[in-house]
């Protein structure tokens, strides 16, 4: 049955009916000879008239009720209005990472068979090449040009488009992971989801209307206008996010008095240096969101110290389940560090209000229903899964990762995150580390979030890994250690020397004790989502392939 107002797109109308003048959008157009970013500015009322504009110009190049369209637009206001434009037609976006690589992007769009793509100029340029993953491509719309300016300005002046009725189970879009553990994959999601996952955010956050918001994920632009907050787009590159120049985007947060903002720990790591080598602070901000990987306790203490008025929390989810738990750094740092140094696991925080998460033991299958699960004692370290509102039920069009990733409980689904956990009695959640990167050696499992914390704590350390080297169980347990800028050892002195400095920083971590070997890189290869994810399992094979190791032999290739 179709049930009035469950488009998700209804959320941008109403901001626009009761703050019509209120700030939506702060788009970069330059940055002056002050450092000072010079913004566009657009309200909710013209950003609603501007997706309506988008909706009819969509609509009249065929695109309609379900048709599966690829959006290829650079993050910033064209994005939003692109987005809502076919939330409003009940139309389901298709939104892939820009720097998964162009085979990984390729393999992506043939899988999902788009219909039309609503992109860039580069975009419909590259979707005309004879390639399989284009055949589906029916219709193409350039975005960003003078012409998509001119036809925006003419439609926004007319009447309020209704919008496409839809109910909360319909689909509303196909977002790809970012397969930093495996093949990227289109997580599909229906407007209900999104509504569950608006109410979350807000209710987690506390979150009120008239914020503003710099969010350094793109996707997270998407629901501002649903919780009212002014979108400050950054200065920065999708693809190469980390690599960002900070000047600029610690000069829009000071200048447009943000107070909301989300971003990875590579990102904010940059902007902390930014600040504290140049004693500025962040005064605005009332809440900083760093996610997408374990977040380094020396990185919380400098925000604390950047942005003093601030709460920092440290939330945990994935692409198909989101938010799962949140943790402020106060509370993380006062009586979690220690425990994350022996060993015991990173603390991630409580479950979100409306999110149950459970411990199960391990199982390499499928799982029909909960039933078939075996739960974990409070403390004992197993595979998370989690159950709420805004979790996804399927991967479009894989339904054997589909039956792997979800299980059955009557009407609810619960969702296999991928990860090791531990619930302790104070309800508390440990995360241990991704499922497949977890080394199997002689002595036993070693779980990543078991070892890395306490090597992380060397002052020189940027980035560490532990990996498995060799080509099947038993692995020797090897450490990666990316070093900060101008530590890395220039010879054999200073590389012992760094080894025994870290084996001293593991002193009271069993788990660290056993790493039997340490090797040093420049540059960890990680995500590019959120470029803090590292890519253990390609270090594996790397190094692997690169020292030759013997399984039967290790003690001839290496040394303690």
């Amino acid at each position: 049955m179709i049930v009035p107002g469950s488009n998700v797109a209804r959320h941008l109308r109403q901001a626009a009916r009761e703050q019509p003048d209120a700030l939506a959008t702060l788009a970069p157009l330059s940055v002056g000879p002050d450092g000072k970013v010079v913004h566009a500015r657009c309200s909710f009322r013209r950003l609603d008239q501007e997706s309506d504009a988008a909706a009819r110009i969509f609509h009249a190049e065929g695109i309609a009720l379900g048709t599966r369209t690829l959006l290829a637009v650079r993050p910033g206001h064209d994005l939003i209005v692109a987005m809502f434009g076919l939330l409003k037609l009940g139309a389901i976006p298709v939104a892939i990472d820009p720097g998964m690589g162009w085979g990984a992007f390729l393999r992506c769009v043939r899988h999902t068979q788009p219909e039309a793509v609503v992109g860039v100029r580069t975009a419909i340029w590259l979707s005309r090449l004879p390639l399989p993953a284009f055949r589906s491509l029916r219709t193409r719309i350039k975005v960003g040009t003078t012409k998509w300016r001119l036809l925006r300005e003419q439609c926004a002046s007319a009447e309020p488009r209704p919008l496409t009725e839809v109910t909360a189970d319909s689909p509303a879009a196909i977002l790809f992971t970012s397969g930093s553990t495996g093949a990227p994959k289109g997580v599909d999601y229906t407007h209900g989801m999104f509504d569950a996952q608006i109410e979350l955010i807000r209710r987690t956050y506390a979150i009120q209307a008239g914020e503003v918001d710099m969010p350094m994920l793109p996707l997270f632009a998407l629901f501002n206008p649903a919780l009212r907050m002014t979108t400050v787009t950054p200065l920065l590159d999708p693809s190469r996010p980390a690599a960002a120049d900070p000047a600029p985007i610690v000069s829009a947060l000071l200048s447009e008095k943000v107070t909301n903002s989300f971003g990875s720990p590579a990102i904010w790591g940059r902007l902390a240096d930014h600040c504290e080598r140049r004693g500025l602070k962040l005064p605005s901000l009332r809440r900083v969101l760093i996610a997408g990987a374990p977040v380094p306790a020396g990185l919380l203490e400098q925000m604390r110290r950047v942005a003093p008025q601030a709460q920092i929390h440290t939330p945990y989810g994935a692409t198909e389940c989101l938010p799962v738990t949140t943790i402020e750094a106060g509370e993380l740092l006062s009586t979690h560090r220690a425990t994350a140094r022996r060993g015991e696991g990173t603390c991630i925080g409580r479950p979100v209000v409306g999110v149950e998460i459970r411990i199960i033991r391990e199982v390499g299958k499928s799982l029909a229903s909960l039933a078939e699960t075996t739960a974990c004692a409070p403390g004992e370290i197993g595979e998370i899964i989690a159950t709420g509102p805004s979790v996804t039920r399927t991967y479009h069009g894989l339904p054997q990762a589909t039956s792997l990733a979800k299980i059955a409980d009557g009407t609810r689904v619960w969702h296999r995150m991928g990860d090791l956990g531990a619930l302790g009695s104070d309800g508390l959640l440990r995360f241990l580390g991704r499922r497949a990167e977890k080394v199997r050696t002689k002595a036993g499992d070693l779980c990543t979030e078991a070892v890395e914390p306490a090597f992380r704590a060397h002052p020189d350390v940027a980035r560490c890994a532990l990996i498995g080297l060799g080509t099947k169980a038993p692995l020797i347990p090897a450490l990666v250690v990316e070093p900060r800028a101008g530590r890395f050892p220039a010879d054999g002195g200073e590389r012992e020397q760094f080894i025994a400095q870290l084996r001293a920083c593991a002193e009271g971590n069993p788990s660290a004790a056993r790493v039997e070997t340490f090797l040093f890189q420049l540059k960890l290869p990680v995500d590019v989502r959120h470029n803090a994810k590292i890519h253990r399992l390609r270090l594996a094979k790397e190094w692997t392939e690169r020292l030759q190791v013997e399984r039967l032999n290790p003690l001839r290739l290496f040394r303690r």
